[in-house]
């Protein structure tokens, strides 16, 4: 059994922490950009949309199905995106890492694979997970390589899985990483990341 706590982890570029309310104004000046939510499940497109948007993450949360964190920049202290656990199954060591968004300035660098480096250090090393699952719409051909950079296995399509709020019926694209490979990804990341 899985056991899924508050935690915060710390990284060269990044610190992730336990998403609060208190990061609401944060998290509006890093999401009011259009293009982060083009194959989102939400929009952020006013400041009050970051606070609905904590406290729905709160809530699930609270119900034990998802672990929302903030992401920080280190070298500034300012909020960046979020990320988050979610479809956490405890009885079958296994859960997801989504819902992760990041403003456009630190698009492309290094932060997201730092994110997922300890994220995924943590489901394996600490909660004792056996499998984590990342999925993507179909269409986020951006997102499908950088989850097959890092080491994500492509399992396959979940056909009219979610409709956006627009209204789009959005396939989802499905990876995964089980607890024997994680060794060899930790090794890629870090490769990624430091060269070593």
């Amino acid at each position: 059994m899985l056991t899924i706590a508050p935690v915060t982890l710390e990284g060269k570029f990044v610190r992730l922490e336990p998403l609060r309310l208190e990061h609401a104004e944060g998290l509006w000046e890093a999401g009011q950009f259009e293009q982060i939510w083009t194959y989102m499940s939400s929009r952020m497109s006013k400041p009050e949309d970051a606070k609905t948007f904590i406290e729905l993450a709160l809530n699930h949360q609270a119900e034990g199905t998802e672990l929302p964190f903030v992401i920080v920049n280190r070298q500034d202290g300012k909020l960046i995106g979020s990320t988050r656990f979610l479809n956490i199954s405890r009885k079958d060591r296994g859960l997801e890492i989504g819902y992760t968004w990041l403003t456009p300035s630190v698009w492309k660098t290094m932060i997201n694979t730092e994110c997922k480096l300890l994220l995924l250090r943590h489901c394996f090393e600490d909660l004792g997970c056996i499998r984590v699952q990342l999925k993507t719409d179909s269409r986020n051909k951006n997102s499908q390589r950088a989850i097959a950079r890092i080491g994500g296995i492509y399992e396959g399509i979940l056909r009219n899985h979610m409709i956006l709020p627009d209204g789009y019926i959005r396939d989802s694209v499905y990876f995964s990483i089980v607890e024997s490979e994680w060794p060899t990804v930790q090794e890629k990341l870090n490769l990624l990341l430091f060269g070593e």
